[in-house]
């Protein structure tokens, strides 16, 4: 139970970015009071062994760092820290019948080589590095902001001073820049796919939304790098916890939030816990939930529902399984992101499927094996054995498709996913996956259906809802964390600049506390 009757901030959600909040404003001098529904804090943002008697600790929710500023682990002295990739991504792809495939990374030369080996010639690798060329001074411009007050409009397009990635990310469909600057369809594909992580949308969507979800894919940390988090996701959240417990905050779980009531300078939280109901007052309330979670909060109208699109799906093998592409190492391959059915053209077909209501017949996803960058999240003897952890990535998978019957649809996605990561393997998967301790094999998925259920994830959306250019627009206040309650503040994924793990609304919602906007 909390300590006492009333506190200055009460955060509603222990996920990582309340508790970056909590630690920002304990470390302030503020009294903090985290309330947490769950057992344990972390939200999407957590490690768990999945599988019984095996002592593998997966990122099971969120799997790789970029968004994270290296300003907030500064700030809150946070233990944490995050180890890069030697490989950026491999793409299996059959050509003239042939099994190849397009490396991307282990150094310029051969990134050079592998893109004339695929392609034929230079043109797609010479203009690889003038397109992410753009977005990586875009990045440097853009991220530094994601922590500062909301620039306007046109405040954020004189800082990235370049009026061409101003109309390829900000005012054309992405799709029309992917198609403009390159010609093969893998490489197109590869590019698009950070488009669509997440976000359920066609490359000329003319809503932009794939454009938004590109965006935050390619700036993190100025530099749009995608790294492995030491210690596995969990890591983080724990070393936040950490400094939020260490400078004073007081964090309850198992007590889930049912309302808030305000005037506007002073709010009531009623709570729930095993032993009954209470109420604690505060002067500031953050809610670390969705915006469809705060309406119902606050008796508010509710925003449009939002809809996750993803499959996600967690693997312990024993072994990683040989390739048909045999001028790859699986180690290889598979330490970077393993595009599976990421084809340009595959993509719009399976968007198109989607929409009209089928399954996609070649599910897009793709993988990352943690544990060839950071082997400390597995047991030491299954290191020494040559144990791999994979997650998958899956897209073009929205919520509506598994309402008729949750279990059988995931269990045939499923089915057809791993089947097109088979048709790039030399060997089946199932030989490589491990069992637990009561001979089951080690895997486990995930729909936005039960994303929703275990996280309250509205759809089994990750961003709570559509992601937002990062910058001012109307009714997002100072910083984007602001409601219609000038003391309740949006400190989750559903803020301005939110989704990812970023700890970014959480910091954002703390600044707006501390320079008194919202007193």
């Amino acid at each position: 139970m909390p300590a006492h009757e009333g506190y200055d901030v009460v955060i509603v959600g222990g996920g990582h970015n309340g508790l970056v909040a909590a630690a920002y404003l304990a470390r302030a001098g503020r009294s903090v009071l985290v309330l947490e529904r769950l057992g344990s804090t972390g939200g999407a943002a957590v490690s768990t062994r999945p599988f019984a008697g095996v002592d593998a600790r997966l990122s099971r929710y969120s799997y790789l760092v970029s968004l994270l500023p290296r300003k907030i682990v500064r700030d809150l002295s946070l233990d944490f820290r995050v180890r890069g990739r030697t490989v950026s991504s491999y793409t299996p792809v059959e050509r003239d019948g042939r099994p190849t495939g397009l490396l991307v990374g282990g150094g310029e030369r051969r990134t050079r080589e592998a893109f004339a080996r695929l392609t034929g010639s230079d043109r797609e690798y010479e203009a690889w590095q003038r397109f992410y060329g753009m977005t990586g001074r875009v990045a440097q411009q853009v991220f530094p902001t994601l922590t500062e007050p909301l620039p306007t409009r046109e405040e954020l397009r004189a800082r990235i001073d370049d009026e061409e990635a101003w109309r390829v990310l900000f005012e054309e469909p992405v799709g029309v820049a992917v198609e403009e600057n390159f010609a093969d369809d893998l490489v197109r594909g590869v590019v698009l796919t950070d488009a669509l992580i997440g976000t359920f949308a066609d490359a000329h969507d003319p809503s932009l939304r794939q454009n938004r979800c590109f965006l935050y894919h390619v700036i993190g940390g100025g530099t749009g790098a995608w790294d492995v988090p030491v210690g596995g996701m969990g890591a983080l959240t724990d070393a936040i916890s950490a400094a939020a417990r260490g400078a004073g905050a007081v964090i309850a779980t198992g007590h889930e939030v049912l309302r808030i009531e305000t005037d506007g300078r002073a709010a009531e939280v009623t709570y729930r816990t095993a032993d009954g109901e209470g109420v604690v007052g505060a002067r500031h309330v953050l809610v670390n939930a969705s915006p469809q979670e705060l309406a119902h909060l606050t008796g508010d109208e509710p925003p449009t529902p939002a809809e996750g699109a993803q499959l996600k799906v967690n693997m312990l093998l024993k072994r990683l399984p040989r390739l048909r592409d045999t001028s790859v190492d699986p180690r290889e391959a598979f330490s970077g992101t393993f595009h599976i059915a990421e084809g340009y053209e595959q993509l719009a077909t399976a968007h198109a499927q989607a929409a009209s209501g089928e399954l996609p017949t070649a599910p897009p996803s793709e993988i990352y094996c943690h544990s060839l960058t950071d082997p400390s999240i597995l047991g030491q003897d299954l290191v020494e054995q040559g144990y791999q952890t994979l997650t998958l990535f899956g897209l073009h998978t929205p919520a509506r498709l598994f309402e008729r019957d949750n279990d059988a649809v995931r269990a045939e996605l499923l089915k057809s996913t791993l089947a097109q990561l088979e048709a790039h393997l030399a060997e089946p998967l199932a030989d490589c996956l491990a069992t637990d301790a009561d001979g089951r094999p080690c895997i486990e998925a995930k729909t936005p259906l039960d994303l929703e259920r275990d996280l309250r994830l509205p759809g089994g959306n990750i961003f709570h809802r559509d992601l937002a250019f990062p910058y001012a627009q109307e009714g997002t206040g100072r910083w984007g964390v602001e409601t219609r309650h000038a003391n309740v503040l949006l400190c989750g994924a559903g803020a301005v600049r939110g989704g990812g793990v970023s700890g970014v609304p959480g910091h954002n919602a703390a600044m707006a506390v501390l320079e008194g906007a919202v007193d």
